[in-house]
């Protein structure tokens, strides 16, 4: 995983609202519920139509907070996925290794760190973990320039990394080839970019600055930002928080 400075400039779309805007997780944790997915894979439609409910969940940024990750490795299968990332891919290896799996497949989701295969249903996605790994504030008065705050929870020490992901829902794409060919898909909490930065030790309290711009990410759909910090070096997401964007 490479890391960047604590002021990183990611790009953001330009219908995102000006603010101000706040999001902040509570003491509590917060499940950070990350979906594997691919428009070259068949059976992925109706893990991203399941994903797509939490739009209208009230636990949507309060109790859950949703990231879609779109893998490359079913570019070569007759459809590029557009939205895929070779890093989204990596991300999911580096799971596996946590998991000692040699596989990856799609669609997979992830619960707070862990392989989840029970979201066909209607549970709810958050499992509520018990402990309180403290609260993760994410702060703009402009929608551009954020103040990323975690205060973590007694017994948490040590560094920490912030990780920012910008997202964007009711996205549509008409696949010409592959598995999905001739269908029109919709992408909700669909990732176009993530960053992650150290955050720097004020106190008992991490802070980081991020900055938005947006000259190179343009989208009609709607816009939102999921925050979530780990342990130094980590992937397993420790807090989480998010929020819209855009109206």
């Amino acid at each position: 995983m490479v890391f960047l400075p604590v002021i990183v400039a990611i790009t953001a779309a330009g219908n995102a609202s000006a603010g101000p805007h706040e999001f902040q997780s509570g003491a509590q944790q917060v499940t950070f519920l990350e979906l594997y997915t691919s428009e070259g894979c068949s059976s992925c439609p109706a893990a991203e139509a399941w994903l797509s409910r939490m739009k209208d969940s009230p636990e949507l940024w309060k109790s859950v907070v949703p990231v879609a990750f779109h893998v490359d490795y079913w570019d070569n299968l007759g459809w590029k996925d557009s939205l895929a990332s070779r890093a989204f891919t990596d991300r999911q290896r580096a799971y596996a290794t946590l998991w000692n799996s040699s596989v990856v497949y799609t669609p997979a989701f992830v619960r707070n760190g862990r392989e989840w295969r029970q979201w066909g249903g209607n549970d709810a996605p958050s499992d509520h973990p018990p402990g309180k790994p403290g609260v993760l504030d994410a702060a703009s008065v402009d929608g551009r320039e954020w103040k990323i705050t975690f205060n973590p929870g007694e017994g948490l020490n040590g560094d920490f990394e912030v990780h920012v992901a910008l997202l964007a829902s009711g996205m549509r794409s008409n696949v010409r080839g592959g598995e999905n060919g001739g269908k029109q898909l919709v992408h909700d909490f669909a990732a176009l970019a993530v960053m992650d930065g150290q955050m720097q030790k004020h106190d008992n309290k991490r802070l980081a600055l991020i900055k938005f711009s947006d000259d190179q990410f343009k989208t009609s759909g709607k816009l939102a930002v999921a925050v979530w910090v780990t342990q130094a070096g980590e992937i397993v997401p420790v807090q989480a928080t998010g929020g819209w964007l855009s109206e």
